[in-house]
């Protein structure tokens, strides 16, 4: 605990130490650029938190599976304004007399770190979720010597009933003749269901998972 203490200790006291100097910096090239008063104190602070914007946004990006190119370039461009920064104070530039150029972009660098930081907090944080399709209907045929094997429908004639005032049951669904790979299936399935869960099948549940017609459960029960 005290050695995660004393890493977590010293990589804050790091980032403090190059904070302040890179603030300085960038304070003090402000301020011989002709920016001065609080105007040369809010450039650093500027350019540090777009560092920061756009490394966050870029990480999140990331770990959200988006493209990240635009929080690089923008993250790269802060980090060069403030590198360069931090060289030019190093006594290769006169900060007495700065050029007309570097007048011109630091001047301008209020409306770049605007326009960076309005596209930074546009950027997307999620994925857009696909479309989910919808699977089509299966569709069960039966083959022509299955069909043949088909019972056919009697053509005896059937007793009314006198009404009682009750109403009457349908009759059960007859069990249809399936094909011999649609009854190994049908075996396969419930030998698995027996060896995961130590239980029978239930004929309705195998029926579901074979795509076939509620119609079809007498004759799935059956071959269980």
């Amino acid at each position: 605990m005290r050695a995660h203490l004393a890493r977590v200790d010293a990589v804050i006291v790091q980032a403090v130490i190059a904070g302040a100097l890179s603030f300085s910096h960038l304070h003090d090239l402000a301020e011989a650029a002709g920016q001065g008063g609080w105007k040369a104190w809010a450039y650093p602070v500027s350019v540090d938190l777009l560092l920061v914007a756009a490394w966050r946004r870029m990480r999140e990006a990331q770990r959200a599976g988006l493209p990240s190119g635009g929080p690089r370039l923008w993250f790269l461009v802060a980090l060069a304004a403030s590198l360069g920064a931090n060289v030019a104070t190093a006594g290769l530039l006169d900060l007495d007399d700065v050029p007309a150029s570097l007048r011109v972009v630091v001047a301008g660098w209020p409306a770049i770190a605007f326009f960076g930081g309005t596209l930074l907090a546009h950027t997307p944080r999620t994925p857009k979720e696909p479309a989910t399709s919808v699977p089509p209907e299966t569709v069960v045929t039966v083959d022509a010597p299955d069909r043949d094997a088909l019972p056919a429908p009697s053509t005896e004639p059937v007793a009314e009933e006198p009404a009682t005032g009750l109403v009457a049951a349908p009759p059960p669904v007859p069990a249809v003749a399936l094909p011999p790979a649609l009854v190994d299936r049908v075996q396969a399935l419930a030998e698995e269901h027996r060896a995961a869960t130590g239980q029978p099948a239930d004929p309705d549940a195998v029926r579901a998972r074979l795509g076939l017609p509620p119609s079809m459960t007498p004759s799935v029960a059956a071959h269980l």
